[in-house]
């Protein structure tokens, strides 16, 4: 179906939050950020453990480290398994006592990998945490969205989604702060990660439940309806399988050019001498930024363009920033830049994706639809790292990431050209497959 651009409508009056509205999304933000934080406490240090020479046994630090990027593999594995556990129960049960159990079982994993005493012991963990991860976004999603009034969720879809950048800049801060200022081993970081989760705990424990999860579940009962019967219906499927390619597609784009790029900057092949670790992060600090300011601004940009609109435009854009973002030779003033608007770019096109998938799913199973799409998309993504490893071993880190991201931007592309968005639906109205178009809906009936 041909692109058009959404038709203009009246800008509706802004209405405050509630405070449950509130304290809903607060608790899905932070839970996402802790989620990132403790994801990307490994990126950040993976250097630092392939040097241990008492936690590598004596196997060579080159070959360790091949083995070692399999440890952010392990998570991204595990992510679709919690994805589909914790999404089936918040369906059945509701959205709060899932994502409390998830909170803290994905913070206990990730303060215990303070204490791995080898590479086995922390692939475990991590797999364990990945299960907590992949439930972490789909419910907290959920619950944010069917929350939010429906013409705020692309202010609030980018704000939630960028709790991934900022839980990336809170374990890069630490790592300066701990690692660089302080001269702390790389166990210590692990320890932080506890902390920022039993806050989120705190706050979570304070939401309501979703009403639009409760309306659904008296509809069922009305109409003696099953999520089976929901789940397996045949549009339902087709969708699914579509948003799982187009996940898989976001979930390379962003793994792409982020899990590699610290060592990247730290490598001699950009067309300079190697980067201080120091330096190295603070450029991580400033592309974090920028992943979250994208996020804001496409987010919200998103309710006038329409979803699609704002994705193919955020990827497109990405395009022309390579040379800059992987070839830069003029020094670390440049790739800051180049890092910095790629992830404008990159994260700007995710700052959609909570509001599109959410919109995207029925209502008996958002629980479910839209965090194992999207974790399913990650599992597909998830040899990226060693991907672009063993072609950097080759070719080096230039070559690695423009000969994986390039590909994958154009892919976004086309995957989003060819769906459809259901921008503005109202939760709640039916228990059959939303109807989604490739343009706005007209304004829903009060």
């Amino acid at each position: 179906m041909p692109l058009s651009l959404p038709a203009s409508r009246t800008r509706p009056t802004r209405v405050p939050l509630t405070s449950d509205q509130r304290n809903s999304f607060i608790a899905a933000l932070l839970g996402w950020t802790m989620d990132a934080f403790d994801y990307f406490l490994v990126v950040v240090v993976l250097g630092d453990i392939a040097k241990d020479s008492t936690f590598r046994g004596g196997v060579p630090e080159g070959q360790f480290a091949v083995e070692l990027a399999f440890v952010t593999t392990a998570t991204l594995v595990m992510r679709p398994v919690g994805a589909l556990i914790f999404g089936l129960w918040a369906d059945r049960v509701g959205r709060r006592i899932p994502l409390i159990v998830d909170v803290l079982l994905y913070s206990a994993c990730g303060a215990l990998c303070a204490i791995a005493p080898n590479l086995t012991v922390l692939l475990i963990l991590r797999f364990l945490y990945g299960i907590g991860m992949g439930g972490e976004w789909g419910l907290g999603a959920a619950l944010a969205m069917e929350k939010i009034p429906p013409s705020r969720r692309g202010f609030f879809s980018g704000l939630l989604q960028e709790g991934y950048a900022l839980g990336y800049l809170l374990a890069s801060l630490a790592y300066l702060l701990f690692h660089s200022a302080l001269h702390l081993q790389w166990r210590w970081i692990f320890v932080l990660s506890i902390i920022p989760a039993l806050i989120s705990l705190l706050v979570r424990s304070r939401v309501k439940e979703s009403e639009v999860w409760e309306a659904s579940r008296e509809k069922m009962r009305a109409t003696q309806t099953s999520i089976k019967d929901i789940l397996f219906d045949r549009k339902v499927i087709a969708r699914f399988f579509y948003l799982v390619l187009l996940m898989t597609a976001f979930n390379w784009m962003s793994h792409g050019t982020q899990d590699i790029y610290p060592k990247f900057l730290k490598a001699t092949d950009h067309g300079g001498a190697a980067l201080s670790a120091t330096t190295a992060t603070w450029i991580a600090v400033i592309y974090n930024i920028g992943a979250i300011t994208g996020g804001l601004i496409f987010g919200s940009l998103s309710e006038r363009l329409g979803r699609r609109y704002t994705i193919i435009l955020c990827a497109a854009l990405g395009l022309p920033l390579i040379p800059i973002f992987a070839f830069a030779g003029h020094g670390a003033g440049t790739l800051a830049l180049g890092a910095f608007l790629m992830q404008v770019m990159v994260q700007g096109a995710w700052g959609v994706i909570p509001a599109h998938l959410t919109e995207m799913s029925p209502d008996a199973i958002r629980g479910f639809y839209p965090g194992v799409t999207y974790q399913l998309g990650n599992l597909l993504a998830s040899l990226n790292l060693p991907i672009q490893e063993a072609v950097a071993e080759h070719h080096g880190y230039s070559f690695a990431l423009a000969s994986t991201v390039i590909p994958v931007l154009v892919a976004v592309i086309v995957l989003t050209a060819i769906g459809k968005e259901a921008r503005g639906i109202h939760f709640g109205n039916t228990l059959q497959p939303i109807r989604s178009e490739s343009v706005a809906h007209d304004p829903p009936k009060p």
